[in-house]
């Protein structure tokens, strides 16, 4: 299960090996908003150097729509590597999303960034057998609507419920900007985990140490799961537990979700 998603600048060849050897689950090389129009092929030539001596990354193309976009498209679909899966920005159409994913044969991850992406949420995370994964570009959202973070709960809640609703991993929280400000970072991923969220994208290795230890499965619930579980094999379909608690399918299914995350390797 990945918690963190490092997104490093595709123009810095540099830090993309850092990133790599460091603590991070996923490593995300950038070619949109970290890197300048003129630095954009640059940044693809050094992204398929990196795919191609085989180390596993993930990419964030431009916008396919675009002309970078479609340069990135070319470029990966031509080049043997180890490329684990692109972030697909600015997703607002199926059909686009479903053509990304054909084109490239990898795990695809929309993410959402408009009003229109948020109402074809649903619809993007069901383009194709190849989405693995949906998540909100927050900032760009905010822009859109026009509004501040106040204005962002219920698109958070619309994502949340299109991944599951499509059978996917609960989706990624989207960048914490604020890079010296752990303690903000770590009340704001707490929050998101508790509204259904798991995991995130950060842009510095100090945000990554903050991420993992919120992801961490608490001790005494993943206990409190493990005992529910082995009371279930010899009990009816409800019954009240020790602690005076009515257990039905749903809690059950929680401690089933409580286990796998603390028995989950870190990729």
């Amino acid at each position: 299960m990945i918690r963190s998603w490092l997104y490093v600048p595709g123009d810095r060849p540099d830090r993309i090996g850092k990133a790599l050897d460091g603590p991070a689950d996923a490593v995300v090389i950038d070619l949109e908003d970290a890197v300048a129009a003129a630095a954009k092929e640059a940044a693809r030539r050094a992204a398929l150097t990196v795919l191609g001596d085989g180390r596993a990354a993930y990419v964030r193309i431009n916008d396919p729509a675009s002309e970078p976009g479609r340069a990135d498209l070319a470029a990966l679909a031509a080049a043997p590597g180890a490329l684990a899966g692109v972030r697909v920005p600015k997703c607002e159409d199926p059909g686009e999303l479903r053509r990304v994913a054909d084109a490239l044969g990898v795990p695809v991850f929309p993410l959402v960034e408009s009003a229109r992406g948020v109402e074809n949420a649903f619809a993007l995370a069901t383009a194709h057998p190849l989405v693995h994964g949906i998540s909100l570009g927050e900032a760009d959202l905010a822009a859109d609507l026009r509004a501040d973070r106040a204005a962002l709960a219920w698109p958070r809640s619309r994502i949340v419920v299109a991944a599951r609703a499509a059978g996917l991993p609960s989706p990624a929280q989207s960048v914490w900007t604020t890079v010296r400000d752990l303690d903000g970072l770590r009340a704001d991923t707490v929050e998101g985990r508790a509204a259904g969220f798991f995991g995130r994208s950060v842009i510095h290795p100090a945000q990554i140490p903050v991420v993992h230890e919120v992801c961490a499965p608490d001790p005494a619930e993943t206990a409190w799961a493990r005992d529910l579980l082995a009371r279930a094999d010899t009990s009816g379909s409800a019954w009240i537990d020790p602690s005076g608690r009515f257990v039905d399918r749903a809690v059950l299914e929680r401690a089933r979700w409580l286990t796998a995350l603390a028995d989950a390797p870190n990729p």
